[in-house]
């Protein structure tokens, strides 16, 4: 800002450098959609660990492919996943529907904060301990969940609610307490006079029946099911397992996910279907213009065959088979930390944690028909284990010639176009003209310059690996007369040595020099 010269002497301006650091987004944050036991329904809960999966959504449940999912992914490696709990909520017959445990005590009546059978295991106490037992307002509420529900039952976690009040005009109003501070219940009618002392159990919540396909996959007008991800501020992959361990995501789902993925610049990970027991089958849906891969044929979807064998803790460890996209975004996402997200989530270090052994146990001639088109394979080998073995978006066919035939190259597309699309906000409404497109310039080129010294770029110079255009060429008078100032960024992309080909021959006779 200009110093107003007001009396004879020396004055200081400080003056804007015009460097705006552009800062990579994450590359790893996987969202989950599918049916738990407990939670939040149709808000997406961001999770770091499956402990705190565990608190929020009660852990593994065999009624739950997205709790398997869930254990697989942090199990490989991952580190941050956000949760979208699917319940049934839909038909004619509410008995059948998922419903929260409920009870009333004195005219108090409470309900648990989420559906689902677990609130049948939640046990009220209220008492009249408070800081002033003459106030008939002022009461105690204790929320414990319990391991079960008989005589023997004990506590796992509580919540204790001192000197909470009846009175709507307190700051203590125990429904607004409530609401704000409590993970297990709700209050929905609160009587004039504090309710009697008393300790009961809630009743009634009821898991209900496997939601449909049309409730997994929502609706964007009201941001349900996976389109609950419209709150969250950014995901990089996309699972949707089945609802149930065994079975199979609805291919309409899926459909849709797909294309939700591309407005958000995310990776759907698709899951091989129950009825591929060989390769021949996947090669047969491959090839088939009406099949399941068919309207998946994206550069934004991956597919991995078979599925995996792990153990199940519900079944006193016996192996059980399982979708592989929970593990296998946990393998991108150590990929990613461990070598940056140019590199392809496959080879030897791509080991599949927790897998003891996979659906299908395929040849090199077997992985060498479903590799040309577009299918990733899952291989055991001697000694290396389970591994990754394939790193090709479903648009990476060799009869389709994409330009995003690697996972890698899409996945450092996505990350540079959300960076910069985050990162170039501030020049919305700059005046239009060259200092501007110098300052774009520089902030841009040193976001790329550092990609390229972490080795995201081919070329062993700048400007073999990347170009930054930003001025007449680009943007013309009749750009600036509309208002647009347009950015050109061009990169070279790392590919994967897929096909290792080793020339060996035999030298006859002896050597000159011998």
């Amino acid at each position: 800002m200009p110093v107003t010269l007001t009396y004879p002497g020396v004055y200081i301006e400080e003056v804007p450098s015009g460097v705006r650091t552009i800062v990579g987004v994450a590359t790893s944050i996987t969202a989950f959609v599918g049916r738990a036991l407990r939670g939040p329904v149709n808000r997406p809960v961001r999770v770091q660990s499956f402990a705190e999966f565990e608190r929020i959504f009660g852990g593994l449940w065999t009624s739950s492919g997205m709790s398997y999912a869930v254990q697989h992914f942090f199990l490989n490696g991952g580190g941050d996943a956000l949760i979208v709990r699917v319940v049934h909520s839909g038909d004619a017959t509410p008995a059948n529907n998922a419903a929260a445990a409920t009870g009333a005590t004195g005219g108090l009546d409470l309900t648990a904060a989420n559906p689902g059978e677990w609130g049948n295991r939640l046990r009220i106490t209220i008492d009249h301990n408070t800081r002033d037992p003459a106030d008939v307002s002022l009461f105690n509420l204790i929320v414990e969940e319990m391991n079960g529900t008989g005589p023997s039952a004990s506590a796992i976690a509580s919540e204790a609610f001192r000197n909470v009040s009846v009175a709507t005009t307190s700051p203590r109003f125990v429904q607004t307490v409530l609401a704000a501070e409590s993970v297990f219940v709700r209050a929905t009618a609160v009587p004039n006079t504090r309710p009697a002392a008393a300790s009961l159990f809630l009743t009634g919540g009821q898991d209900g029946i496997a939601p449909t396909a049309a409730e997994v996959q929502g609706a964007p007008a009201n941001k349900t099911g996976l389109f609950a991800l419209e709150d969250a501020d950014l995901f990089n992959l996309l699972c949707i397992p089945p609802v149930a361990p065994d079975g199979d995501a609805d291919p309409a789902v899926y459909t849709a996910a797909l294309a939700y993925c591309k407005q958000r610049r995310a990776m759907l990970i698709v899951d091989p279907r129950t009825s591929w027991a060989n390769p021949t089958a996947v090669e047969s849906d491959a090839n088939n213009s009406a099949g399941f891969i068919a309207p998946l044929r994206d550069e934004n979807a991956i597919l991995y065959f078979p599925r995996v064998r792990m153990a199940d803790p519900l079944q006193e460890n016996r192996l059980a088979s399982f979708v592989p996209c929970g593990v296998m975004a946990g393998v991108i996402a150590r990929t990613d930390a461990q070598r940056g997200v140019w590199k392809a989530p496959a080879g030897q270090e791509a080991t599949l944690a927790g897998v003891r052994e996979l659906a299908y146990k395929m040849t090199d001639g077997e992985n060498g028909r479903i590799n040309p088109l577009g299918i990733n394979a899952l291989r055991a080998f001697p000694v290396t284990g389970n591994v990754a073995w394939g790193a090709r978006t479903l648009e990476g066919a060799d009869r389709l010639a994409s330009e995003w035939k690697y996972i890698p190259v899409r996945r450092l597309a996505l990350f540079i176009e959300e960076s910069l699309f985050r990162g170039t906000q501030w020049v919305v409404f700059e005046p239009n003209d060259e200092p501007l497109w110098a300052q774009i310039r520089l902030n841009v080129g040193a976001f790329m310059q550092d990609l390229f010294r972490q080795g995201a770029f081919q070329g062993s110079s700048p400007r073999e690996a990347f170009f930054v255009r930003c001025d007449r060429t680009t943007t013309t008078q009749s750009d600036i007369d509309r208002g647009i100032v347009n950015i050109h960024v061009g990169f070279a992309p790392l590919k994967p040595a897929e096909f290792v080909v080793i020339r060996i021959q035999q030298i006859a006779g002896q050597s000159a020099g011998a």
